[in-house]
């Protein structure tokens, strides 16, 4: 072996699960940030309009109004931190360490707090068509409130580890704000980033699909919204078709937009906990640069 693939060998291992293909080290240069630079402004001005029309145009506030509103300033909050990450996939992270834990807890807060409101919304559209009768009293606007509330409260307090996680590290002569650059966390990071996605991701996506089946079967009743007369027919009908595209809408969100961003969260999790046990087992490959973290990979979630 010559000493051209010796350097390369030894490179290989010294980056660990750092390593990747020159193909994917361009699309981490060049495509996300071009695709962040397009998530933030579509996201923010649409969001931004949405905000607007709720706030000064909506007259009768309704559950599904307040539940929209915490919906939407969740991806507000969340696409705000996307120009400091922009920024870092071409640059050295000139911020500090107080703001690059303050975006990658906004980050992380605001995607799961729109998991959490998305579920939501889905659990008060299941009451309100399979349980009519019992939505006068539970799809109050006072609930919704104490709801929004509590999710509010389970996403600050279940991320606030994020603060502790993150940090600023080096990689390949340049510095990074993400979470866990110090890999020595990895098995605490793993146990804490798989309980999260459980809690906060599979057992709200699990409670989208129960309902929307629900609510399917419920629509697809041939006698359900017949016994109010014509009217009430044609009522019950523009209800089914509102209910259909929004079992739509919400499930192509949690399929497309969040499932992807959890299964490499956490294969990136395990590759991180491997590497910290195989490096405890081994001897460190010395050289002059110091330690190398993983640079950061944030698909697109919201």
């Amino acid at each position: 072996m010559d000493s051209s693939n010796i350097s390369n060998a030894t490179y290989v291992k010294d980056l660990g699960p750092c390593y990747f293909d020159q193909g994917i080290d361009k699309f981490i240069q060049y495509v996300l940030p071009v695709i962040y630079s397009l998530l933030f402004f579509f996201g923010l001005s649409l969001n931004a309009m949405v905000l607007f029309f709720i706030t000064f145009r909506t007259k009768l506030w309704t559950p599904s109004t307040i539940y929209m509103l915490n919906l939407t300033l969740c991806d507000i909050l969340y696409v705000s931190t996307l120009p400091f990450f922009i920024y870092n996939w071409v640059n050295d992270w000139p911020f500090g360490e107080a703001v690059c834990k303050i975006c990658n807890f906004l980050f992380e807060a605001n995607h799961y707090g729109s998991i959490l409101f998305l579920a939501a919304i889905s659990l008060h559209r299941f009451i309100g068509i399979c349980y009519p009768v019992h939505s006068l009293s539970w799809n109050s606007t006072r609930r919704a409130k104490l709801v929004s509330v509590g999710v509010w409260a389970c996403v600050l307090t279940g991320q606030a580890p994020v603060l502790y996680f993150t940090d600023i590290g080096d990689y390949d002569n340049s510095s990074y704000c993400h979470v866990l650059p110090n890999q020595t966390l990895s098995g605490a990071f793993l146990v804490y980033g798989s309980v999260i996605s459980v809690g906060m991701f599979v057992l709200p996506f699990m409670l989208v699909i129960v309902c929307y089946g629900l609510m399917v079967r419920k629509l697809l009743e041939p006698s359900w919204g017949s016994e109010e007369g014509q009217q009430g027919f044609r009522a019950a009908h523009r209800t089914k078709q509102k209910s259909v595209k929004m079992i739509i809408i919400v499930l192509m969100t949690f399929i497309f937009c969040f499932l992807p961003y959890h299964l490499v969260e956490f294969w990136r999790r395990l590759i991180l906990y491997d590497s910290e046990e195989e490096h405890e087992s081994t001897p460190a490959v010395q050289n002059n640069k110091g330690p190398r973290t993983c640079p950061p990979i944030r698909l697109p979630s919201n």
